[in-house]
């Protein structure tokens, strides 16, 4: 270990209690896990753990029947003396199992109840089912995604479940712990997807705000409205991805493609010309392989990358240095983000290893 690096990682000293699950929840607590919390998923009985499962990565286990008397007086146990809880059932199943925030905070006021949902613990949707793709449809961010004149495309489920869900849910129980260290008092984290999905959002709300985002699909420059801001195929079949916003680095793109001082390619947003510059683009994009692009493109200020699959990225050389991917028992994932320079994170640990 280098001089002055402190080991553990910086959450070293946290105990979080998490109610195992699915999808957002976990990811929270795998960030927190990831950085040196102690986390304790309590899992049904008979319940298989996955060596597979990322989300579940460096967390120790107690199976409990919260139907009974005795797994519900354990569950309060494990509970009383930790600094959270996360949960991401439906609004009221933990009341009704008797762990809701009334009882739990009665026993640990320090408590930090964090509660994961969809659509938050009130308003008329609350008890209804739902997945990613409902929850960020309602906040007006499923209709920015997709191009002009086609339908919304999902983004997977990055925005709801594990941006505006597992990862806004971490912050809440980092900024709920240090509140109750400073004032001596709990509280109840409502984080809904819906929520986090809009924020997310925000910065698109303020180019709204300014006149300078419309409402139309693919008619922006950040969402492939724009020529100099999309992906384009090569020779082979592969892609590649071109983010030359700014005048400069719009200006070494078209060096490298052989396009500086084409009258077309004059005015970069001029909205004359916007297909035809996307043509173009297209064509002179299809004549190189995708390594012939990055040989010429990759580390400049064109603002270039290649697109590369799940079984490509952990190979990719700035990757490799970086160390951005890890293999836990045959298993490659990405390592912990972000790093800390005295409190990196610790090795993480496969589930079910001790």
């Amino acid at each position: 270990m280098s001089a002055g690096i402190v080991s553990g990682g910086a959450l070293a000293g946290l105990k979080i209690i998490e109610m195992e699950g699915i999808g957002p929840g976990p990811f929270a607590g795998m960030m927190l896990a990831d950085h040196g919390a102690e986390v304790i998923r309590i899992a049904r009985p008979g319940v298989r753990i996955d060596p597979s499962d990322v989300l579940a990565r460096s967390r120790s286990r107690v199976e409990l029947d919260l139907k009974s008397e005795e797994g519900r007086a354990a569950a309060r146990a494990l509970i009383r003396d930790a600094d959270g809880l996360i949960e991401g059932y439906r609004p009221g199943v933990m009341e009704r199992l008797g762990l809701g925030p009334e009882a739990l905070l009665a026993d640990n006021p320090r408590l930090v109840y964090g509660r994961m949902t969809g659509w938050g613990q009130e308003g008329p949707l609350a008890h209804a089912a739902g997945h990613d793709i409902n929850y960020i449809a309602i906040t007006g961010a499923l209709n920015a995604f997709g191009r002009k004149g086609e339908k919304p495309t999902p983004p997977i489920n990055m925005v709801g479940d594990f941006g505006g869900g597992g990862m806004m849910l971490a912050f809440g129980m980092l900024a709920g712990i240090l509140s109750a260290r400073a004032t001596g008092k709990g509280q109840v984290i409502d984080c809904a997807m819906t929520d986090g999905a809009s924020l997310l959002m925000g910065m698109i709300w303020g180019f709204r705000g300014q006149g300078i985002w419309s409402d139309e699909r693919g008619a922006n420059y950040l969402d492939t409205g724009a020529p100099y801001y999309d992906t384009y195929e090569t020779a082979d079949g592969e892609f590649i991805a071109i983010g030359s916003i700014e005048p400069p680095f719009y200006a070494r793109m078209l060096q490298a493609v052989g396009l500086s001082g084409d009258p077309l390619f004059e005015d970069q947003n001029a909205p004359d010309g916007v297909e035809a510059r996307r043509e173009r683009l297209t064509a002179v994009f299809r004549r190189k392989t995708r390594a012939e692009w990055r040989e010429l493109m990759e580390g400049t200020d064109a603002c270039f990358a290649p697109v590369l699959s799940f079984a490509e990225a952990p190979e990719h050389p700035h990757n490799k240095v970086r160390e951005a991917f890890i293999t836990l028992n045959g298993v490659v994932q990405p390592a912990p983000a972000p790093r800390f320079s005295l409190t990196p994170a610790p090795q993480p640990r496969a589930p079910g290893d001790a």
